[in-house]
Formats: C-alpha cells, structure tokens, sequence
C-alpha cells in the first residue's frame, strides 16, 4: 500500500458539484479506472480518500489536494490520466504524487476574484473596499456550531490588493488563512454587507489559487 495525493482543479460546471458529491464521483472514477483504493475494516466498510479544506459549492479551484491510500501496485506514473479519462467536465486530476507532508502544515490560502456591480464606478468602489479591508479590526458576525458569534477576519488575512479591472469590475487578489482557524473567503464579501453595505457587489466569484505552509513555501 502506498499513500499517494492528487491535485485537483475544479472549475467549470464542476465548481457547483458539492463536497459528498465530489466523494462520490471519485469512489465512481476509481473504480471505473481499474485502480483498487485501501477500505476502513469494519461491517461496513468504505473507502478511505480525504481532501483537504472541503470547497464550497460554486467556488473554483486549481490547488485542491486528496488523499488515498492504494491498495495494488499501481504505478503513479500516468495515475492522473486514467483517472482523467473517466471523470466528468470541470473535474480534471492534475498531478498525482506520493505524499511526504501532513496536510495539516498548510496555513495560507492564496485566491483571487472578482466584484461585479451592475450600476456603479468601479474605481470608486475599489477605493471604498481597500479601505475597509486594510483596517485593523473588521469584526463580522457569522453563524457558528453555537449560534452566532462576532469574528475579527482582519487577523486571518495575510494580504490583499484590490484593482479596477474594467468600469464594473474590482480584481481581487489576497492571501488568508487556510485552517486552524480559516478565512472563508466568502466572509470578505459579508464583511462589505454588514461594514459597507451601500458598497455590496451585485455579483462576485472566488477561485484558490495555491496553499502554503507557514513560511509562504508551496505545499505539496
């Protein structure tokens, strides 16, 4: 048995695939491709695959990371091709490797996206978001396991830039904590409603970029 990792983009029609969904899908996929994945023992067993930092529904990614443990001696050379002939579009394996780290040294989250409005200046409104998003303390309220709570997201943001990509449209690029604890980066857009509300985007989407350990060094 060998413990391997695949890099997963999700993009496209994929992004609006849930979490148990994407389980499901790959359980399918590896059977389909022929490659036999190690199962918990027990009277009901299943197949033991993890990813790290579930992704929201309707959020695209080019850095998501499963683990498996296989089960045969198949190689891993040419692993993320067989698995690529047999899963659906916006699902795509992009490197398949033997995994050497905890997935929990990840700490940073690098993503970029876009704020969208209908009817208003874009160069006016990024000014108004850099504002808010480099203050010391952006406190949001957010529901928690025991109801709601109040969050200071300032302190689980590494960085941000923001930019007028056209007249409608603010670019935004930042880098946040991944875990223990994360930012979603769908609390940016909260923290606009609840801080800044006349300066809410009428459309915004978010895709990860690259995940780093604690000294900004790219995880694998």
């Amino acid at each position: 048995m060998s413990n391997t990792r695949l890099l997963i983009k999700k993009d496209g029609l994929g992004k609006y695939m849930s979490h148990l969904d994407l389980m499901h899908t790959m359980e399918r996929v590896f059977n389909r491709a022929g490659i036999k994945i190690w199962h918990t023992q027990g009277f009901n067993p299943h197949p033991y695959m993890s990813f790290c930092m579930p992704l929201s529904v309707g959020v695209e990614s080019v850095c998501e990371i499963m683990d498996f443990v296989m089960d045969d001696d198949t190689a891993i050379d040419g692993l993320a091709q067989r698995l690529n002939m047999f899963l659906p579009a916006g699902i795509e394996v992009l490197e398949a490797y033997t995994s050497e780290r905890r997935t929990k040294e990840i700490v940073w989250l690098e993503i970029m996206g876009e704020y969208i409005f209908d009817n208003a200046d874009a160069e006016k409104k990024c000014r108004a978001l850099t504002e808010l998003y480099n203050r010391d303390s952006i406190v949001i309220e957010r529901r928690t396991k025991r109801g709601f709570g109040q969050t200071n997201i300032a302190e689980n943001i590494n960085s941000i830039e923001l930019s007028v990509k056209d007249s409608s449209t603010v670019f935004i690029h930042a880098v946040i904590a991944a875990q223990n604890p994360s930012l979603n980066p769908e609390h940016l857009v909260t923290a606009v409603k609840q801080l800044m509300p006349e300066n809410t985007p009428d459309f915004h989407w978010f895709r990860r970029l690259q995940v780093y350990d604690e000294n900004m060094k790219v995880f694998r």
